[in-house]
């Protein structure tokens, strides 16, 4: 039996900026969970009364996650989070497509290289199974320049073929923002001289509950968020789908969520997304507490700067989420400096894994043409609304040491 109190490491002991992988679920949040798994535990499919008091506290927090969108409730279909919203999205619509017969258009999927795996892979797979995918380029800030997406619309839109357009709307690396209003304008221009069909859809995990976020004014399709990446529970998330969009269920069994996601939901976790829908939105209507944390940002990116003079920041040419400060230390390996901050109790993250036992730089970073001898040495450092300036502080002696030390006894190349 786990015994949870033996654990010794707490929260406490870090400086925590890896809150793009995930944040702390706001005290709202963990207490909104424990009141559904003590008192409203029934099945929300039940008729009975006590099933259907859950069912209500279900509909208020579809309620919730559609005002924080600018949506409608019916327009919320609830998932176990960003990588199954991604993959309902994609094949949802696409794999429909793919069953239209020999004569019909192949469908097409436009992405980009600075998509997250959860949108890469599926469009792999269904490359696999027939579908067209083609890789837009981006900038060296990683966007996407609308006339390059219009151009590529040009050259594949056919009448009756199905393109699902999929782009991130902030990239969980850098934290730069696509022209998502321009990208969406393009589709729409598209579509109507063509007779295709153009879905735009995008992951918009990192950006929900961290800026304003209107569904009807981008223009998009469909939209991607998950409940961790803004105080909310794990393993709970939601695709908004636009009224009369029509998508292939993915998970079949059951009739829950008007047929488009079947099995039991997961009430505790649904509530506990509402409620941080709830918070978000009233961060977001406090203007002064958002420049705030983009202030706590820029602070410490100009305390690294002018610490480490060759620090380089990814991507920050460009629009970007106050959340995010992705930083090059040229001639490092992102690896032994994580693991060095690690030792100082400090939590960061890179866009880079390890395989077959060296580190492989970012492919997003060397999407966006930055030199390899800084994309080695890049770490993402990634705040909350909960980050404090105590954690900027302690972050600010942490780094130089350890980059300085680094470099003098590690150096590579």
């Amino acid at each position: 039996m786990l015994q949870l109190d033996r654990i010794e490491i707490t929260c406490m002991d870090h400086l925590y900026l890896d809150n793009n992988a995930t944040t702390k679920p706001a005290p709202q949040v963990v207490e909104a969970i424990a009141h559904v798994h003590e008192e409203l535990w029934a099945n929300p499919s039940s008729v009975h009364r006590f099933g259907q008091l859950v069912r209500q506290r279900l509909d208020l927090a579809r309620v919730a996650v559609a005002r924080l969108l600018g949506g409608r409730d019916r327009e919320i279909v609830f998932t176990s989070g960003g990588t199954e919203s991604d993959n309902l999205a994609l094949h949802g619509v696409l794999d429909a497509a793919l069953e239209h017969g020999a004569d019909a258009p192949t469908p097409l999927l436009l992405t980009s290289r600075m998509e997250h795996s959860a949108v890469l892979d599926p469009g792999a797979a269904l490359e696999r199974r027939g579908v067209d995918m083609s890789v837009l380029p981006v900038d060296g800030c990683g966007r996407i320049d609308p006339a390059v997406l219009g151009a590529a619309l040009a050259d594949h839109v056919a009448p009756g073929r199905v393109i699902l357009v999929s782009i991130q709307w902030a990239n969980n690396e850098t934290g730069v923002l696509q022209p998502m209003h321009e990208l969406a304008s393009v589709c729409r221009e598209a579509t109507r001289p063509a007779g295709c069909r153009i879905v735009l859809h995008t992951d918009a995990t990192q950006v929900v509950g961290k800026i304003d976020v209107d569904v009807g004014a981008a223009q998009v399709d469909l939209l991607t968020l998950s409940a961790h990446k803004f105080h909310g529970p794990k393993g709970i998330g939601a695709l908004w789908m636009r009224s009369g969009m029509r998508l292939r269920p993915q998970n079949l069994g059951g009739p829950q969520e008007r047929k488009r996601r079947g099995g039991t939901e997961n009430a505790a976790g649904i509530v506990g997304l509402g409620v941080a829908a709830e918070l978000g939105l009233s961060f977001l209507a406090d203007g002064a507490a958002v420049e705030k944390c983009r202030a706590r940002r820029d602070r410490f990116e100009r305390a690294l700067c002018a610490a480490l003079p060759d620090t380089v920041v990814n991507g920050g040419d460009a629009p970007r989420l106050w959340t995010t400060s992705n930083l090059g230390f040229p001639a490092l390996e992102a690896e032994a400096l994580l693991l060095a901050m690690s030792e100082k109790g400090l939590c960061a993250s890179a866009g880079a894994a390890c395989s077959s036992g060296s580190l492989e730089p970012s492919p997003v970073l060397l999407a966006m043409g930055i030199p390899e001898k800084i994309a080695h040495g890049s770490v993402r450092f990634s705040l909350s609304r909960f980050t404090t300036d105590d954690e900027i502080d302690g972050a600010l002696e942490i780094v130089p040491q350890i980059v300085e030390k680094l470099r003098r006894t590690l150096p590579v190349g």
